[in-house]
């Protein structure tokens, strides 16, 4: 399937001009979003994409919090993009936080938060309840984005990345996955959010761009739905 796998064209960026009409969708869904489960007071920590932080996922965590859920940022300033360094980081904040909790942390990831966030739960399933990505390039990391040339510039070696995603595969992750992605992605190529590996895994379509993610209503609703339901 990588083989026909493109970054999304240049041309279709203007597409992401639409993410300025989530705001106006999230306020007339706001009767249905708030109908969803609720939560039990217990942490989730939301993870941002690529150059973002946490001012990026405030919509999201708010929203989450009105539902009883104790929704964190993950509080490491702006995402470098730097996976191997930022996974055992985070495993070592989200497994101290299990341990005081006495239970496993579910996990959101945007875009390459979501990247971070699965290889969290991979090694480590034991401090991880569940992971929900939304516009996560599964396959391929940053070889199938529009940031892909920034890596490229930075020294990495994307066919290298992509073989070593594909490496770590064959150790699968356990826990619940939700994996939501767009057609409309003018950012990550849509085909590479949809995970194929794992028998689990529950790919939902929804129809937004990749900046407006973080603000749609059906993802924000599918998000509620998947941390309402009782922990595996």
């Amino acid at each position: 399937m990588a083989s026909s796998l493109r970054p999304p064209p240049r041309s279709a960026a203007w597409r992401e001009s639409l993410a300025i009409i989530e705001p106006a969708l999230l306020a007339l869904n706001g009767v249905k979003l708030a109908r969803q489960p609720r939560g039990t007071g217990h942490p989730v920590i939301v993870l941002p994409g690529f150059g973002a932080g946490d001012i990026s996922t405030i919509p999201l965590r708010r929203y989450l919090r009105t539902l009883g859920h104790d929704a964190r940022g993950w509080q490491l300033g702006q995402n470098r993009g730097d996976v191997a360094a930022l996974v055992p980081v985070m495993i070592d904040r989200v497994g101290a936080l299990a341990e005081r909790r006495g239970r496993a942390i579910p996990l959101v990831g945007w875009s390459l938060g979501g990247v971070i966030a699965r290889e969290m739960a991979r090694e480590r399933p034991d401090i991880v309840e569940q992971v929900i990505t939304f516009g996560s390039p599964v396959v391929g990391g940053p070889k199938y984005t529009r940031v892909g040339e920034a890596y490229r510039a930075r020294g990495f070696d994307l066919d290298a990345v992509e073989a070593e995603i594909l490496a770590r595969d064959a150790v699968p992750i356990t826990v619940p996955i939700t994996a939501i992605y767009t057609k409309g992605d003018a950012v990550v190529a849509w085909r590479a959010c949809i995970d194929h590996v794992h028998p689990q895994a529950e790919n939902i379509e929804v129809r937004s761009t990749h900046l407006g993610l973080g603000l749609h209503h059906e993802v924000f609703a599918v998000v509620a739905k998947r941390l309402g339901r009782p922990p595996v």
